[in-house]
């Protein structure tokens, strides 16, 4: 299921039936804001936060410049995405830093919600930002949370502090005085959690709120949970303060209610959103890109950003001078798949274009293709990859046993390495690289599963062959 998948649905199925229509009278508007708020109700909002938002796209849709539009389906539409952008706050709400560090950065919520691992993905998020943070151990009542925060500190390269036989608010305060004689300018506390709310947690992180002074108090919910996040937002806020909201699980949330709730009940903005399990799937909360997904509007200022972050400038470089002088080798082939993985699933990706949505609602993206293609290509020689072309039977057979695949499966590849190498030879003379990434999904994620024809709906009119002919009508005489 992608992203808000069923809020999404609905309201896309809604928008169709209005775009249909060449002029919309106030039956069709109450038919359409009926349809949103069941959507919206479905998809676990806040009744009453449902009943205002409904309450002001009809009035301004009903209004005189939405009906004697010339294009009322789509003023409609505009109005909906207002309104939900509105809700969602007009801009991203960023982490607030101390103009004098250590910046401290207090993680709280449930257990289960994710804590220990988003502190980690938090802390890989600053360093990319040049800072040095400090993850800091206070969950000491879960089993191995504070192992569990070691070796994501190991694979994000952020120190962890730790400090065995001692209470959760002495571990902060002394992992405060070892920033500051350590050179940390971010501290990032994980705190205990319960299964639910109790007097004795909010006692404890009161007390750690009082003893270091946070800079930032992120509560961390689990988006699947809906309705439920809302209530515990109302609770911690209520008790410490928070500053802000870490939507965590959001990739594989059907739902959507708690995105949607949190900041319209608390005041409390979004600002940091969790979209998979990888600890660089950690995304500042941007609400207008957010509102453009849920309507199916796609989200190509993130993808840019993603392709920006993944793909190296230099290897783009030399990748289209290899193009131009027709050199493309498997080497550069399997480079360029791991380069595009780098920017997450290809599931996730396709979301983001304009219009795919629709394309891909039904499909099921096997991710494991992808890997399947590096065992076959690592399973050839320096040589082998240099020159396929001298890949025959032989050669294809003793690859296959090598990558744990079919002879079938190599001669797929093969045949969509040679259709790739063809297809970005034509765009040499075009834009150069800026053209052969906008036109590679269609046939990379082909070679990705030869046998499926997923991606159909993206190659029609966007390559023709060469030499192809429209049909064009005969005149009459």
């Amino acid at each position: 299921m992608s992203l808000f998948g069923g809020l999404g649905e609905k309201l896309q199925a809604t928008f169709r039936r209005l775009r249909s229509k060449g002029r919309l009278t106030e039956a069709d508007v109450s038919e359409a804001m009926r349809e949103v708020r069941v959507a919206l109700l479905e998809a676990d909002v806040s009744f009453q936060v449902v009943k205002t938002l409904v309450a002001s796209m009809r009035e301004r849709a009903v209004g005189a410049e939405t009906l004697e539009s010339l294009t009322p389906g789509q003023q409609v539409i505009k109005i909906v995405q207002d309104e939900l952008v509105n809700l969602l706050g007009q801009t991203e709400s960023k982490l607030n830093f101390a103009s004098r560090p250590p910046t401290i950065l207090m993680l709280v919520g449930l257990q289960g919600a994710g804590k220990t691992t988003h502190a980690a993905k938090l802390g890989l998020m600053v360093k990319k930002q040049g800072k040095r943070p400090l993850l800091v151990a206070c969950d000491i009542y879960r089993p191995a949370a504070v192992k569990q925060l070691e070796v994501l500190g190991e694979q994000t390269g952020v120190p962890v502090f730790v400090k065995e036989k001692s209470d959760p608010v002495a571990i902060a305060a002394a992992a405060v005085a070892h920033a500051r004689q350590h050179g940390n300018d971010v501290i990032i506390i994980d705190t205990a959690g319960r299964l639910h709310i109790n007097e004795e947690l909010m006692a404890e992180l009161a007390a750690i709120k009082e003893n270091v002074s946070p800079r930032e108090i992120l509560l961390v919910a689990d988006a699947m949970t809906g309705q439920d996040a809302v209530n515990v937002a109302e609770s911690f806020h209520a008790r410490l303060g928070l500053t802000g909201v870490v939507l965590s699980k959001l990739d594989s949330d059907t739902r959507g209610g708690a995105a949607l709730s949190i900041r319209a009940v608390t005041g409390c903005p979004i600002k940091l959103a969790g979209l998979g399990e990888k600890m660089d799937a950690l995304e500042v909360f941007y609400p207008q890109r957010m509102v453009s997904r849920i309507l199916g509007m796609g989200d190509v200022t993130t993808l840019i950003e993603k392709a920006q972050e993944a793909f190296d400038d230099k290897m783009l470089k030399e990748m289209e001078e290899k193009i131009l002088r027709s050199e493309l080798t498997l080497d550069d082939f399997v480079a360029q798949v791991r380069q595009l993985r780098k920017m997450g699933p290809i599931s996730s990706l396709l979301e983001m274009i304009p219009g795919a949505g629709k394309h891909m609602k039904d499909v099921q993206i096997d991710e494991n293709q992808i890997t399947k293609v590096e065992a076959i290509i690592s399973s050839m020689t320096p040589e082998e990859r240099r020159k396929p072309v001298i890949i025959k039977d032989s050669r294809k057979k003793r690859i296959a046993r090598g990558s744990g695949t079919s002879v079938q499966d190599v001669g797929r590849l093969l045949k969509q390495y040679e259709e790739t190498k063809k297809m970005m030879k034509q765009f040499n003379g075009a834009q150069g690289t800026g053209r052969i990434i906008k036109n590679t999904p269609n046939d990379q994620l082909g070679a990705f599963a030869p046998e499926a024809d997923y991606t159909r709906p993206f190659s029609m009119n966007i390559n023709k062959p060469a030499g192809h002919k429209k049909n064009k009508k005969k005149k009459k005489r």
